[in-house]
């Protein structure tokens, strides 16, 4: 049973940075995609950022290029979320995700696994 941790979340200003963690655990681990998620309030979830863990390539949202960089820490199975010059479009609870391969499109049905999630809150 994949089981997802993340952490990092918290309310900054807007210009201001976040790192979240995502922790995972009980599979194995370099031949899924990680990804991470948002959703606010009213809204569907959507997708942020991808990295698959057994070849270490990266997608992002339009919305988030250039201001996120995901990466991973193969050895502590870790993934991070570096988020920079955040907006405040960008409140939202941030989840962490795990599908089977490569997926150069993030679409929440194809990920199976799925961390608690993590509050972020960017003020104006």
């Amino acid at each position: 049973q994949a089981q997802l941790v993340e952490s990092g979340g918290g309310s900054v200003q807007a210009g201001g940075s976040l790192r979240l963690s995502c922790a995972v655990s009980g599979y194995t681990y370099s031949i899924y995609t990680i990804a991470w998620f948002r959703q606010a309030p009213g809204k569907e979830r959507e997708g942020v950022a991808g990295i698959y863990t057994g070849g270490y390539s990266t997608n992002y949202a339009d919305s988030v290029k250039g201001r996120f960089t995901i990466s991973q820490d193969s050895a502590k199975k870790t993934v991070y979320l570096q988020m920079n010059s955040l907006k405040p479009e960008g409140t939202a609870v941030y989840y962490c995700a795990a599908g089977l391969g490569p997926r150069a499109v993030l679409v929440p049905a194809d990920f199976g696994y799925w961390g608690q999630g993590t509050q972020v809150t960017v003020s104006s």
